[in-house]
């Protein structure tokens, strides 16, 4: 027995050399676990050791080995270690560049066995190791140059941020915006005078429709950097709601059918977050019913919606893009975005189809309307039942008084039978029909039998 030693997330045991192939897998399980681990041959599973030939050929094997079939390239410490007397070879590694394969295949480490990753989880571990290296805002745009920026939209910016304007060039510097390489995306993105020259999706195409998209009553597309299309997109909804009105003091206050704080973030939201590297446009659908920003791209990193919605943590796609719309107030860093459309729109739906993550606006006075005309079809159709009931009864009462003066004596069951209805409906017309004077009783139960009393009678009565 060997004490001190046993396997676990960052130790493997093998009992020779012949199972060196399943330790090179679980080498590969502990770097993308751990980022490293120790190997030992030549001790059990039940922690006997049973040692093992140890010389330099076996260590150039060994060595040999893991170079051919761990990628990408580890350089580990393999050294012969006596255990209870008796040689091991110990193999000790590390590595901090994967996700790590062997044999062609990533696994990873579940207490002391070993896992293979899906093609999802492989996905997210290369995403998570080139985060900065992928992010679109931050990268450079070649064919766009300084004399491409918007002076007066930059100024505006650097006013609205609280920072002085030196140069065009100092300026984009000191906000990360331009390096040795050039201008990032983010700084045409949202300074220049064309985006739209240098990426196409700059863009923000606008739609009016009726219940669904069958039905298009206006569509336009609108061009010009991330500020301004922000501003067009929260125009179109307001020029395409509903606005009502208070009073506030002696004043009056519109107020938009849909919270314009919460659209407004949703927008935001939409070309902040969004993937760059597709190439569709952002999109504002107005419906009958309902309002949808739609944003290319789903979710960024680990995100759901749930996660948004009920954990109120926040990922962002583009760090720059972001930062810059923070420091001139369209967004707080925390990233609580989220949580205030839901505060100030309760109703509001998050989804994902496709590949665009879409915010969904109820439209408060198509709800009234439903609801209006769903009271009034119930008024209706309370008054047509009962016009229906009315016409019923009626038919039942004259058909009651030609049994009755056909056979005087006739029963209540008799009657039931030849109605087709219940003893006690009968009963109940019989009842109503004694109340309004149409009929008498004369007699017992058993010997009595009824009496139609004619109109004249009725109302002398």
């Amino acid at each position: 027995m060997v004490y001190g030693i046993e396997e676990s997330e960052v130790v493997e045991l093998k009992k020779s050399l012949s199972e060196l192939k399943e330790g090179i897998v679980s080498m590969v399980a502990m770097l993308n676990k751990h980022g490293g681990g120790c190997l030992y041959f030549g001790i059990d599973n039940n922690l006997v050791v049973v040692g093992q030939t140890v010389n330099e050929k076996t260590i150039r094997d060994v060595s040999a080995c893991i170079s051919d079939n761990i990628e990408p390239k580890i350089f580990p410490e393999i050294v012969e270690e006596k255990i209870n007397g008796k040689s091991c070879v110990k193999v000790s590694f590390s590595g901090c560049s994967g996700p790590y394969f062997a044999y062609g295949r990533a696994y990873i480490r579940v207490g002391d066995s070993d896992r293979k990753l899906s093609a999802l989880e492989i996905e997210k571990r290369i995403l998570k190791k080139n985060k900065d290296k992928l992010m679109w805002d931050k990268e450079i745009c070649t064919s766009a140059s300084v004399s491409d920026i918007n002076l007066d939209r930059l100024k505006w910016f650097l006013e609205k941020a609280g920072k002085e304007f030196e140069t065009v060039e100092n300026s984009l510097k000191k906000l990360g915006l331009l390096v040795d390489e050039g201008l990032t995306n983010a700084a045409v993105l949202l300074f220049a005078e064309n985006p739209e020259e240098f990426f196409p999706n700059s863009r923000l195409r606008c739609a009016v429709f009726g219940e669904s998209t069958a039905v298009t009553i206006d569509m336009q597309d609108f061009y010009g950097d991330l500020f301004t299309l922000i501003e067009r997109a929260e125009k179109y909804i307001l020029a395409n709601i509903h606005i009502g009105m208070k009073l506030n003091g002696l004043y009056r206050v519109d107020v938009p059918e849909i919270d314009k704080a919460a659209f407004r973030e949703a927008i935001i939201n939409a070309f902040c977050h969004r993937n760059y590297y597709l190439y569709a446009a952002v999109k504002v659908a107005v419906f009958s019913d309902r309002v949808e920003i739609r944003s290319p791209g789903l979710l960024h990193g680990d995100l759901t919606i749930d996660k948004i919605k009920f954990e109120d943590v926040s990922e962002r796609r583009n760090e720059l893009i972001a930062e810059m719309l923070h420091m001139a107030d369209f967004v707080e860093k925390w990233g609580r975005g989220i949580g205030l459309i839901m505060s100030l729109e309760p109703l509001v739906k998050f989804k994902e189809v496709g590949r665009q993550f879409i915010t969904v606006f109820e439209r408060k006075n198509y709800a009234r309307k439903i609801v209006g005309e769903t009271v009034e079809k119930g008024r209706k159709r309370v008054g047509k039942d009962q016009k229906t009931t009315q016409k019923t009864t009626q038919k039942t009462t004259q058909k009651i008084i030609l049994l009755i003066k056909e056979n005087p004596h006739i029963t209540r069951n008799e009657m039931a039978d030849v109605l087709g209805i219940s003893s006690d409906g009968v009963k109940y017309h019989l009842s109503n029909m004694k109340k309004k004077g149409m009929i008498v009783r004369v007699g017992g139960r058993k010997e009595g039998h009824w009496e139609v009393l004619d109109y004249v009678k009725r109302n002398r009565s």
